[in-house]
């Protein structure tokens, strides 16, 4: 059981600390492991994104993932997809949709700057727990297109299930938990409070995790950020 997603953090980065003066590229999963990068690239002294996915629903299932999609548009599907009554057209319109969020999101967390590079570096893919891994796959997915030089997946804790899952998909997983009985992710943590999409802003903020923005770009980017969040909200009404 972990306190929170700070001390989980902290206890990753003991067991990434090979890292060190390598500049590792620290890539969270929104929303909720973005606190948990900026732990990780402040004690590895590393540099700080976020890589944006989003689960595929299943359909009348809206907790059940059938898969993910990331923001260039590239899906993955879980074996199961057909099984739970998901259709190619209704994979097409979940993914549009998912992929219309990611986009949203995209404008709102760094408005200023694009994503940084992974060509060739140290890239560290972070969540704060894995229940499928359905997510995981298309972060790691989409991680690997962009060829880094080594690919690492550190998270708390995960089903057994799905770290066999994303063990093959990078080059090491760093898991501390792999309990018997697994219901959710925030059964793990004694406090596990909803990270809101101005929180995860708000970290891609953080002074010295990536390159400073331009003048100009940081002049507009409170009132692009503004304008992003209204219509990410809209778009969840």
């Amino acid at each position: 059981m972990f306190k929170d997603r700070t001390e989980a953090a902290s206890l990753l980065a003991d067991r990434l600390l090979r890292y060190v003066g390598q500049s590792p590229l620290i890539l969270a999963i929104p929303r909720g492991a973005a606190p948990m990068g900026v732990v990780l690239a402040q004690k590895l002294g590393g540099e700080f994104d976020v890589v944006l996915v989003h689960k595929l629903c299943a359909p009348f299932q809206p907790e059940l993932a059938i898969g993910a999609v990331d923001e260039s548009g590239h899906a993955t599907l879980a074996p199961h997809a057909a099984s739970v009554g998901a259709t190619p057209s209704w994979i097409t319109a979940e993914k549009n949709r998912q992929l219309k969020v990611l986009q949203q999101r995209r404008r709102l967390y760094s408005p200023w700057r694009k994503p940084l590079p992974l060509h060739n570096r140290v890239v560290i893919v972070v969540d704060d727990g894995l229940a499928t891994g359905a997510t995981m796959v298309a972060a790691l997915t989409a991680a690997r297109r962009e060829q880094p030089a080594r690919l690492v997946c550190a998270i708390p804790v995960a089903s057994s299930e799905a770290l066999a899952l994303i063990q093959p998909m990078c080059d090491e997983a760093v898991c501390l938990s792999v309990p018997s009985l697994f219901q959710a992710v925030g059964q793990f943590y004694q406090d596990f409070p909803q990270v809101s999409d101005d929180e995860v802003a708000q970290c891609l903020q953080q002074p010295g995790l990536f390159a400073p923005c331009s003048p100009q770009s940081a002049k507009t980017s409170a009132s692009r950020s503004s304008a992003a969040s209204a219509s990410l909200a809209a778009s969840r009404g």
